[in-house]
């Protein structure tokens, strides 16, 4: 069951009105009155509560459904047991996603403008907006409407933020020019220097950052999650990327459009990724490297070299996923010998 203190819950609704905002067709039409009054899981539902049953590895779980009702699949329609209701779906997962956002929404505050929050008079604030206690926001600064400011966020000066934009608790932004429906979460630093020395008689001397960090539309950025400036050029999000917890992105990186990094991906300095590019944990990538569109990297590998379009690579450093897997197997055999 989901705690109502974080979330308020918009239901009950009735198994025809679930019907209709899954996509899904319910088996039995006499049983469209029936009200839910909750979401579950398969492990842990009861009734009045619905579940949603897609996982081939767990079939043998589906006996235990208690939910009254189950959204599945055609071929999982026979494993739930008789007395739950049975909804089809050709895609459960996507039905559970669209049922979660009817269900359920976040608890926001008011728009407003907290008396501890420390706003320069040249700044602009859009319509609707909440700025939340202890934020500061610098000189020149422009926040679009229906944007939500957490405490203790730093909007420094001259950034701009576009509308129905949400930034996090003790979130830094600073030299970032920042899109439409971008979510920036508690802890990140967007803007900062790049890591650029040059070593001069020993000395490694600070080389200024001059460039910007540019966020298109439709861009998460995650917990504690680093973006770089630009040395000189800008570093580019592009629309829609999610940006795990974690990552770091350094300077004149260009990401372009739906990118997905996970958890502590690393991307050295001037390397430019196509669209659709997808990391995985602890991915790390040297400098000016380029990684075609659709291109997908396996968790921990080491990326020294340019990778194709559509290429999956794996391990360190990283080749093709499939001559990755046939070493992987030919040093088990020669372990065993």
């Amino acid at each position: 069951m989901v705690d109502t203190r974080f979330y308020k819950n918009n239901g009950p609704f009735s198994l025809k009105q679930i019907a209709e905002i899954c996509g899904a067709s319910l088996v039995d039409e006499s049983k469209s009155g029936v009200m839910i009054s909750d979401m579950a899981t398969i492990d842990n539902g009861a009734a009045g509560e619905i579940s949603f049953f897609f996982d081939k590895k767990r079939k043998a779980d589906a006996a235990s459904i208690k939910t009254t009702a189950c959204v599945t699949t055609k071929d999982f329609a026979s494993l739930i047991p008789s007395g739950v209701i049975v909804l089809l779906s050709d895609d459960p997962h996507d039905a559970f996603v669209k049922l979660n956002y009817a269900m359920y929404t976040e608890i926001l505050p008011a728009p407003q403008i907290c008396p501890t929050a420390v706003i320069a008079k040249s700044a602009k604030i859009g319509q609707n907006s909440y700025i939340g206690d202890y934020v500061v926001i610098g000189e020149n600064v422009e926040i679009g409407d229906n944007c939500r400011l957490e405490a203790g966020c730093v909007i420094a000066e001259g950034c701009k933020l576009g509308n129905n934009c949400r930034v996090g608790s003790h979130a830094n932004i600073m030299h970032a020019l920042i899109g439409n429906n971008v979510y920036i979460y508690g802890g990140a630093r967007i803007g900062w220097d790049g890591f650029g020395f040059q070593t001069v008689q020993g000395v490694h001397k600070r080389i200024p950052q001059l460039g910007r960090v540019i966020i298109g539309n439709d861009v998460e950025i995650c917990a504690n999650a680093c973006i770089d400036r630009g040395a000189l050029d800008d570093t580019v999000i592009g629309d829609g990327c999610r940006i795990d917890n974690l990552v770091q992105i350094a300077h004149n990186d260009k990401l372009g459009r739906g990118c997905v990094l996970v958890a502590q991906v690393g991307v050295a300095g001037s390397c430019t990724f196509g669209d659709y590019v997808v990391c995985g944990g602890q991915a790390g990538f040297a400098d000016h490297i380029k990684v075609g569109s659709g291109a997908q990297v396996g968790a921990k590998s080491g990326i020294m070299r340019d990778i194709e379009a559509g290429q999956a690579v794996m391990g360190i450093p990283a080749i093709g996923f499939k001559d990755f897997m046939k070493q992987t197997a030919c040093l088990q055999k020669l372990w065993k010998k």
